[in-house]
């Protein structure tokens, strides 16, 4: 293990590729030039007529999509986006997977790359309150006629192809359209679920990120973390950089076996002080120096990688976002080609947001937001609770989904919970309020407050004298207590 803190070295080692510590790794570039792939810069036009449609009809026609569940196939995106003309082929793309942190590091490093003067899409999901949110350029979400356009061309490539294509694979024909007609240079792509199948494996990405791994979705990507990370490898194409997020320890061998077959270059992000699966000049380190203090602070820490040392830097969040900004960071220079500025990463972590990540809403009482959906992400809440409130631990609001481990995010958050509230979800997957209930008393001891719908339970625990209030459990529980507090 290399303990020291990376130095900066010439450019000329990014065309020697790396060779991962008891891993063959071919030699390649450190990132596959456009230029020479054969693709067109800006690809070509659309192939189908499209009716004209408002937003609206345009979240009708989504809603009709829900029905018809998960396709293990790229068959039905490829054919929907070769009607379109192949949007993907206009610009350079970030693919990123994990279980936990990916939602962040892809608006993280779509900020970097805008914030370098790239124009720049990012797509992620869910949305919290409403569909157009998945999709934004520099920083702004689309228009509703933007997207309502979009979203006609897909459907009618759809139709015109016979494709009974699925809610995602319409979003994310919607979002590559979207990227292309908006002249965007890079687009930066939140994987849905797992990898291999996942609508957005349709892009060959110059960039393929796996933030890290840990059991969800266990019904259609396998039981074990292996299985997990096996899939999640597929997003690793020809010549695509891959970067290994700090989730990713004990599973190298898994990712590095399939960089092997796809001739992927590799890169690691590991905290200072720790061991990496790379040689140093290929692995990112990172430093938390000062963790925030209070809920809405400020986390102070350090990045440096063979490209650059970017000194001191400072985001207002939890700790745990340092990992993901060095993450974030790689995947940037790896689509860069090269060292960023230090003032436009400064700049890129001022402007950026996390919705319903730790999301702090101040006044009486103090509400903080946070969509954790496993047990990791759960662990990972519970530290940035002991960070920011300091031992005087607010009240737990849960929502879980049928389909998640209640008991585990229970049993990591009954340390730092003065109490819980429970309630169900507005979501036919919602796990009803009186199991949740069992759960919680089984696990923590103690009868929770029940409350029929995230509504009710708001408008109860949000009173002025009321103690702090952290809303979790679920993306869906977030989102509709998210809403409710914008609207107050």
């Amino acid at each position: 293990m290399k303990d020291s803190w990376p130095k900066p070295r010439p450019r000329s080692w990014r065309r020697t590729g790396q060779r991962p510590r008891n891993c063959a790794i071919p030699s390649a570039p450190l990132r596959r030039s456009w230029r020479n792939s054969g693709r067109k810069r800006h690809g070509s036009e659309r192939r189908v007529p499209h009716a004209e449609m408002t937003y609206e009809q345009a979240v009708e026609h989504l809603e009709r999509a829900l029905t018809f569940g998960v396709h293990p196939s790229l068959e039905g995106i490829r054919a929907v986006t070769q009607a379109l003309g192949r949007p993907q082929e206009a610009y350079s793309s970030v693919q990123v997977t994990g279980t936990n942190g990916k939602t962040s590091v892809t608006r993280l490093t779509a900020a970097l790359l805008s914030a370098h003067g790239r124009r720049t899409g990012c797509y992620t999901s869910p949305h919290l309150q409403e569909y157009r949110e998945r999709i934004e350029v520099d920083g702004s979400m689309v228009s509703g006629g933007d997207f309502a356009q979009s979203l006609s061309a897909a459907l009618s490539a759809a139709e015109g192809v016979g494709v009974r294509a699925t809610e995602f694979e319409l979003l994310t024909a919607t979002a590559l359209d979207a990227f292309r007609a908006m002249r965007t240079e890079f687009a930066v792509l939140e994987v849905g679920m797992g990898g291999r199948w996942d609508a957005t494996s349709v892009v060959m990405p110059v960039v393929a990120v796996i933030t890290g791994v840990s059991l969800d979705h266990t019904a259609h990507l396998g039981n074990t973390v292996e299985q997990i990370a096996a899939d999640k490898a597929h997003i690793l194409k020809q010549g695509s950089v891959a970067v290994l997020g700090p989730g990713t320890h004990g599973l190298d061998a898994i990712f590095a076996e399939r960089a092997s077959r796809t001739g992927s270059p590799m890169r690691a992000v590991r905290a200072h002080g720790t061991s990496s699966p790379l040689a140093e000049e290929y692995t990112v380190r990172f430093r938390v120096l000062k963790a925030a203090s209070v809920p809405g602070g400020a986390t102070e820490f350090r990045v440096a990688s063979s490209f650059a040392d970017y000194g001191d830097l400072d985001i207002a969040a939890p700790a745990y976002q340092a990992a993901n900004v060095a993450t974030a960071i790689a995947a940037a220079e790896s689509a860069l080609d090269g060292p960023m500025d230090s003032a436009a990463i400064r700049r890129a972590l001022d402007a950026v947001r996390f919705p319903a990540r730790f999301e702090v809403f101040t006044g009486d009482p103090l509400v903080v937001v946070d969509g954790s959906h496993n047990p990791e992400a759960a662990r990972v809440l519970a530290a940035a609770i002991r960070e920011s409130f300091a031992g005087a631990w607010p009240r737990v609001l849960l929502g879980v989904l049928g389909d998640k481990d209640a008991r585990g995010i229970v049993e990591a958050l009954s340390d730092v919970a003065a109490g819980f509230a429970v309630c169900a979800p507005d979501s036919p997957r919602a796990l009803a309020a009186d199991d949740l209930a069992v759960v919680v008393r089984d696990v923590a001891g103690s009868d929770p407050q029940r409350y029929a719908g995230v509504s009710d339970a708001v408008e109860a625990l949000v009173a002025p004298g009321r103690q702090p209030l952290v809303i979790t459990g679920s993306l869906t529980t977030a989102g509709q207590a998210r809403s409710i507090l914008l609207a107050r």
